[in-house]
């Protein structure tokens, strides 16, 4: 482990698979020092640390659960001890279940909510005291969010309020040089997307951007990385919606 404390620090969190993973594979390749956050999966994270370890990058994985405060809490402390400082932060985690909303229990508007905007809320607060100036902070939105689909709803309000929060909280951290942005993919190719889902619910979603493919995790890793790097400085309290002309 690195203790210099001279790369850039990383947060990645939901990043043991999926596009997560894609996204701290990416970040570990541009050079940062890469923490990678899971809720229950400590398996899929070590494999993946192990990984970018061996390929000379410098990781750990943390486990937290970003919809409870003193996890959140716990995460950016053992980043700090371990690593240093937080330079960039990546809201990945999130849950995605469809239901007709007349049909959503309770339990699942808490779960979605408590994830997706509770989580997103929690590591915000504490990155706006803890991060060091000049950082980078990406949220995690959704082209759903243009669709209006059905079986959305809950969900859809879920990225609306992240949507919100980028672009009030990009203008609450004036003075630190510190960008907050959002990426809101269209359908990708993860376990996720795919669970539960026939050949033809496939096929049918890949045809429906101009550019007839389901989207890769790596095609996301690429647009995270733009907004963490340094091209990006001049970018701040945006969405992008990297969805293949979808929406």
């Amino acid at each position: 482990m690195n203790t210099t404390h001279n790369a850039r620090v990383a947060i990645v969190t939901g990043a043991s698979r999926g596009i997560g993973a894609a996204i701290a594979q990416r970040l570990a390749k541009d050079g940062f020092a890469v923490v990678v956050n899971y809720a229950s999966s400590s398996k899929e994270a070590d494999a993946l640390v192990t990984e970018l370890t061996a390929a000379g990058g410098n990781a750990i994985a943390v486990k937290a659960d970003v919809s409870k405060a003193d996890e959140v809490r716990h995460l950016f402390e053992t980043t700090e001890q371990q690593l240093g400082k937080v330079d960039v932060l990546i809201n990945n985690a999130g849950v995605l279940k469809t239901v007709p909303l007349a049909d959503t229990s309770d339990a699942l508007y808490d779960q979605t909510f408590d994830i997706n905007v509770r989580g997103t809320f929690n590591t915000l607060r504490e990155a706006a005291t803890r991060m060091n100036d000049g950082g980078r902070i990406v949220n995690f939105s959704s082209t759903v969010l243009a669709l209006n689909m059905p079986g959305y709803a809950i969900y859809t309000a879920t990225k609306a309020a992240v949507e919100s929060f980028t672009h009030i909280f990009a203008k609450e951290l004036r003075g630190r040089n510190i960008t907050v942005n959002a990426v809101a993919p269209g359908p990708i190719a993860t376990a996720l997307f795919l669970e539960g889902k026939t050949d033809e619910q496939i096929e049918t979603f890949s045809k429906m951007p101009p550019l007839q493919r389901l989207g890769q995790p790596d095609d996301i890793a690429a647009v995270v990385s733009f907004l963490a790097g340094t091209d990006s400085g001049w970018v701040n309290g945006q969405v992008l919606r990297a969805n293949g002309g979808l929406a």
